[in-house]
């Protein structure tokens, strides 16, 4: 079986403090508890977390010529991600987000926009969503992907016999279209319950998952912050508990169950499971700032979902 995952879609530079509660109107300066910096986005962030959790990644997407888009190939690469197919755009800047993160864990954001968006599908990249043996897609809403280019290298990886997995951020109406351009080759679509009903127009989550299921190849995951997930999986429809945790920063949480559920399965798990996984994962980057939080290893995050109590289904 191949081996490997390679993510496609956005990739950004997340630069996280907390705990801001005021935006001061005068010029001062106040002590806050922290500020991290680390690559995000929708393709940079799964490649990042399922490199330390063992899986072997690669990253189709682009960032600018500037100071920030060096550090995020620096800090991936030391990260064990492989850049190879990550371009750099001469002339723009990179894709960058500032979270300013509450003590209640609100998180504004700002964001400039940059290469990031810009990923593109090349040769080279087909060529790599064919050798590996999972294709993560977070380019939904790309300039450069919609309309038929990301149909493609899903298209290709799912030839090919990797297992592809979706997920998306801020869809615009039309994002519905590439969503059903994309899931018939797609095994697993892992919206957010946001995304979800505003993609369907179903408030009921099950109803939204089985929609996405009967496009895709597998199955759905609806993931649904602290009231867990919404699991269309192997003929079992449930909803998984969230763990029951004090959250710090939320912001790649959803990345992060995607890159924990493609981790498990790697390993063979079952989809149900992986989701479990997935769930575990989640709970370990909340629980600390920017995109890897406290997640340390395939097998401390194993021996966590083991741990971690369970939130009270309501």
């Amino acid at each position: 079986m191949k081996n490997g995952l390679a993510c496609i879609g956005l990739t950004t530079l997340d630069v996280v403090a907390r705990a801001i509660d005021v935006l001061p109107k005068e010029e001062v300066t106040g002590l806050i508890e922290g500020i991290a910096c680390a690559p995000a986005g929708t393709a940079a962030a799964p490649a990042l977390l399922a490199a330390r959790l063992g899986v072997p990644s690669r990253l189709i997407s682009a960032v600018g010529d500037d100071l920030i888009g060096r550090f995020i190939l620096t800090a991936l690469a030391d990260a064990g991600v492989d850049v190879t197919d990550l371009e750099v755009l001469p002339g723009l800047p990179s894709s960058t987000t500032l979270l300013a993160v509450s003590s209640s864990g609100v998180r504004p954001g700002f964001h400039a926009l940059g290469a990031g968006m810009l990923a593109r599908v090349t040769p080279r990249a087909l060529e790599t969503a064919a050798a590996v043996g999972f294709l993560h897609y977070g380019g939904v809403g790309g300039p450069k992907l919609d309309g038929g280019e990301g149909e493609a290298i899903v298209r290709a990886a799912s030839r090919a016999g990797a297992i592809v997995t979706c997920d998306l951020i801020a869809p615009q109406p039309s994002a519905i279209d590439e969503v059903k351009r994309l899931l018939p080759h797609v095994d697993y679509f892992l919206p957010s319950a946001a995304e979800a009903v505003f993609l369907t127009g179903q408030e009921d989550l099950f109803a939204a998952a089985e929609t996405f299921r009967s496009w895709a190849r597998k199955g759905c995951v609806i993931k649904n912050g602290g009231r867990g997930s919404v699991v269309v999986l192997d003929g079992v429809s449930t909803t998984l508990p969230a763990h029951a945790i004090t959250p710090v920063d939320t912001t790649s949480c959803g990345d992060s169950y995607c890159a924990g559920f493609i981790a498990a399965l790697s390993r063979g798990w079952t989809p149900l499971d992986a989701a479990r996984f997935g769930t575990a994962t989640a709970a370990l980057v909340a629980q600390g700032l920017a995109t890897l939080g406290k997640l340390e290893s395939f097998e401390a995050t194993e021996a966590a979902m083991r741990q971690m109590t369970l939130r009270e289904m309501v």
